[in-house]
């Protein structure tokens, strides 16, 4: 089966990126013998942008016979239309959530990117989300959920001194990571802030906040297992995949109530959702430090292998095909 993959965003899964977890769906995909090109573009909300990869997505359909297209996000969506061959989209959250701007609010550009989701999911032939919270924005009709996968040879926990000592981190200190972009208004960075001087000054806590967005990728089981805790400060996700990856580690999580993030935490002593509020996140980060206790939330994700997930898509294709 030959596979064109259309996506906005990409790296590669060993190194820092915006969505490694597309590139480690087609490895898994050709694992399992399907036949994958991706095509990467930067379509930065620039007409000109998209027309000039929709013309090169062009060219690649003449240039060899595809069975269908698979696009990674809403906006990739786009480059598939008019169709020619059969259509399977995955939306992953912010395509059809929208841009938020540091206001807090969507942006016009995110708002138009949300129009142009819609309308690539009522045309799509198959329609996949990454958490049920994702299809209330998309057109009435069946959907496929299948969350983003884990790669469970990667994420695994590592003795605590010998990950502090390969990341850099004293061994007499306590840790709360925070794995995302500061940068990022989705991802409140100045929440975290906020309650990391609640924590600090309420509880007496030595706490200290490790921000691991822009280490390699193959770096993040050994800063999971390095700190004590995650914190996720969310405005909105679609399924988080740091939260996944970080239950693959035995880390605790205390996490807004976002995405699938719920779903996924419940049963798994060590880990809360948390209301937005500064006072509410420190009183929650001191209850799990005060513990000092790793998680079971290994067991919490073993189905969300990759290897499993990547059968259930190829079920999809073979569909199509058909």
């Amino acid at each position: 089966m030959h596979v064109l993959m259309l996506t906005s965003e990409w790296s590669l899964p060993q190194n820092t990126g915006q969505a490694p977890f597309v590139a480690r769906q087609a490895e898994f995909l050709r694992r399992n013998a399907i036949d994958v090109d991706v095509f990467h573009f930067r379509g930065a909300m620039k007409p000109n942008n998209y027309l000039v990869a929709w013309w090169q997505v062009r060219r690649k359909l003449r240039s060899r016979n595809y069975d269908l297209i698979h696009a990674q996000f809403g906006q990739s969506g786009i480059l598939a239309y008019p169709k020619i061959l059969p259509v399977v989209v995955t939306f992953r959250g912010s395509d059809v959530l929208g841009i938020i701007g540091s206001n807090g609010q969507c942006t016009v550009r995110g708002q138009l990117l949300r129009c142009a989701s819609w309308l690539v999911g009522y045309f799509a032939d198959e329609v996949v989300v990454v958490s049920e919270t994702l299809k209330q924005f998309l057109p009435s009709r069946p959907v496929n959920v299948i969350p983003s996968g884990v790669d469970l040879d990667l994420f695994h926990s590592y003795p605590k001194e010998e990950a502090r000592r390969r990341v850099g981190l004293p061994s007499d200190k306590t840790f709360v990571l925070f794995a995302a972009s500061p940068d990022n208004p989705v991802k409140r960075y100045a929440l975290a802030e906020d309650a990391m001087r609640c924590l600090v000054d309420e509880y007496q806590s030595n706490a200290e906040l490790v921000v691991a967005s822009g280490a390699p990728y193959v770096d993040m089981p050994l800063y999971m297992s390095a700190c004590d805790v995650l914190l996720v400060t969310s405005l909105h996700e679609g399924s988080p995949n740091v939260v996944k990856e970080a239950l693959a580690c035995d880390l605790p999580v205390v996490s807004t109530d976002v995405g699938d993030v719920r779903e996924r935490i419940r049963g798994v002593p060590g880990c809360e959702i948390v209301a937005a509020s500064p006072q509410e996140i420190a009183r929650a980060l001191h209850r799990i430090l005060l513990k000092g206790e790793r998680t079971n939330g290994r067991c919490a994700v073993l189905n969300l292998d990759e290897s499993v997930l990547t059968q259930r898509l190829i079920r999809i294709y073979e569909r199509l095909v058909k």
